[in-house]
């Protein structure tokens, strides 16, 4: 398993990082739906950076800390 302790950097690229593929191309990976990010865990994250950072997502959408994320100034 890996490490997802999240750092600042972190979530600030989940706040400016664009989907770069699928049914929501375009979409910061913050405004990804909660179910989508549910199929990605089935799944499988993709390896490196968009993986990590999609895993991350998915863990703080599940612990109820969006709004949070979202405070963060960019």
């Amino acid at each position: 398993m890996q490490d997802i302790t999240p750092d600042k950097e972190q979530l600030i690229l989940l706040l400016k990082t664009e989907m770069p593929f699928g049914k929501y191309k375009g979409r910061k990976i913050i405004d990804l739906p909660e179910p989508y990010l549910v199929w990605f865990r089935q799944k499988g994250f993709p390896k490196g950076k968009l993986g990590d950072l999609l895993h991350l997502c998915y863990e703080i959408k599940l612990n109820g800390l969006e709004q949070m994320v979202k405070s963060i100034p960019l």
